[in-house]
């Protein structure tokens, strides 16, 4: 399953960071525009006479530790994730099993799909209630509650008799669960704090592989209910663990006790939805979620549809997780130095290459496993990515609303992403093509959300140009120390401002 959907991140809680992104490379490269790229509050001027907000205060007296304890936090975290999204992965495996077997009768794919993606979509929407949860019950309490709602809801679906039991059961309280395992690798680094949020959110890859397998044998040789079981004792031992030893860093204590953290949630404002820059990332993340979970579902049923035993199904599932392991600390750890907007911009387009290529042409086990690792490596770069360019396009203060909106929105394509790929499916033909609308549908999803990152990124090129103007000619700029503009309207649009070579 996707981290995030975490690697959401709306579940790393960025209202609590009291620390400035920071490049792990400093900006000193040729360009003057590319020594602008990496100011701390791009959208915000304080005035000389307005007095430092406490987050600023706290953090001018305090500086991450980088180190020492906060790779404990980063192992903790990155099992937390494992142990939460990760057991997600497997759906698809049960979703095949439970319509070749008709577990159930009178569901179909479509009702079995909507259940995945209620999951995850309730995971997304939860995020307000972990940070009200974090602010009465600590983030070790926090953690905790959710293991026990997850464990309890992973476990009662093996009781399922009728398919309402799994809407609860899995669809709502595993969801529920999922959501309240908040991460706090952020606020631990101040540098490589991209690679830090990989490794840590690359979990859910990780534990989707080892699910994977572990429900593919455990299904095959114990049936399905005795594998819900087992995979809610492993998750549940797991994340106590880990919760325990799991704390906040040094600088989130100080920033609370200095007034940084407010008590209160942050506001959430429809302004915000007004700005260009926020309209296209949540165009962006809206139509890459959609291909995102049809993919990600829809794998193990493509592969039965080629006749592979479910042994192999898993094994296909478990290389996409693999992919996404890999993928998500390198994708951050490039990102870091090769701009956060670029990098997702390549790997998005990517992905729609793949698919509409690779994925087309997997007409066999071999052939399928390779677009598996590749399509977990790419497809999954939308939650490595977005918290960073969420931060960097509307400056610290507002990140928190603003992530908190891409969240809710997010939900939406995650409930319906793969109800809406399986109506693609052509059941009527016996071939390998009837997946094959699907996967055009998938390809065109990441293509079109490339569009709208490219759009993303001539914004945000035109924004550091009118820093240059400013920096050049400071008086041109006027009483309220805007930067001059030649001309008013969409001038980012052009094309050779999209594609204008600058590190973003």
């Amino acid at each position: 399953m996707a981290t995030p959907y975490t690697d959401a991140d709306c579940i790393l809680a960025p209202a609590d960071s009291t620390t400035t992104l920071a490049p792990s490379v400093p900006p000193t490269t040729t360009t003057p525009v590319q020594q602008l790229d990496f100011p701390k509050q791009p959208e915000h001027t304080t005035d000389s006479n307005e007095k430092p907000t406490p987050n600023a205060a706290a953090t001018s007296e305090d500086e991450p530790p980088n180190g020492g304890y906060a790779w404990v936090c980063t192992f903790c975290s990155f099992m937390i994730h494992a142990n939460t999204w990760g057991i997600g992965a497997p759906w698809g495996i049960f979703l095949d099993r439970y319509v070749s077997q008709g577990t159930f009768a009178q569901v179909g794919k479509f009702e079995y799909a909507i259940i995945g993606g209620l999951a995850i979509a309730l995971a997304l929407m939860v995020a307000p209630l972990a940070n009200r949860c974090k602010r009465a019950l600590g983030t070790r309490g926090t953690i905790l509650l959710g293991s026990v709602i997850t464990s309890v809801g992973i476990f009662a679906s093996s009781a399922a008799s009728q398919v309402w039991h799994l809407v609860l059961s899995y669809g709502v309280c595993y969801g529920l669960g999922m959501g309240m395992s908040i991460s706090v690798v952020g606020p631990w680094f101040s540098t490589h704090r991209s690679l830090a949020i990989g490794i840590a959110t690359a979990g859910s890859g990780f534990g989707g592989l080892g699910y994977s397998l572990l429900a593919g044998k455990l299904i095959a040789t114990y049936g399905i209910a005795w594998t819900w079981r087992i995979m809610s004792c492993t998750m549940f031992f797991c994340n106590f663990i880990c919760g325990l030893l799991i704390k906040d860093s040094p600088i989130t204590k100080s920033a609370a006790n200095n007034g940084a953290i407010s008590s209160k949630p942050s506001s959430f404002s429809l302004r915000i939805l007004t700005r260009p820059q926020v309209i296209l990332i949540l165009l962006w993340g809206f139509i890459v979620e959609l291909g995102y979970v049809s993919l990600y579902f829809s794998l193990p049923s493509y592969a039965t549809s080629l006749n592979l035993n479910l042994s192999q199904g898993s094994i296909v599932q478990a290389l996409m997780s693999l992919g996404a392991g890999i993928g998500r600390p390198c994708v951050g750890w490039v990102s870091d130095r090769h701009g956060r907007i670029n990098t997702a911009l390549f790997m998005t387009l990517f992905c729609g290459l793949v698919s509409l290529t690779l994925w087309i042409h997997a007409r066999s086990y071999v052939p399928l496993l390779i677009f598996a690792v590749v399509a977990g490596i790419s497809s999954g770069t939308f939650w490595s990515t977005a918290n960073p360019i969420v931060t960097e396009v509307v400056g610290m203060r507002e990140s928190s609303e603003t992530y908190s909106a891409v969240c809710l929105v997010m939900a939406l394509p995650a409930t319906f992403g793969e109800a809406i790929a399986l109506q693609f499916v052509d059941e009527s033909r016996t071939d390998n093509a009837k997946f094959l609308p699907s996967q055009v549908y998938v390809g065109c999803t990441y293509f079109i959300g490339a569009v709208a990152l490219l759009m993303l990124r001539g914004w945000r090129v035109g924004q550091l140009q009118k820093k240059l103007a400013l920096v050049q000619d400071p008086e041109a700029a006027g009483d309220k120390g805007e930067a001059p503009e030649k001309k008013k309207g969409y001038g980012w649009m052009k094309p050779g401002v999209l594609v204008k070579g600058v590190r973003v």
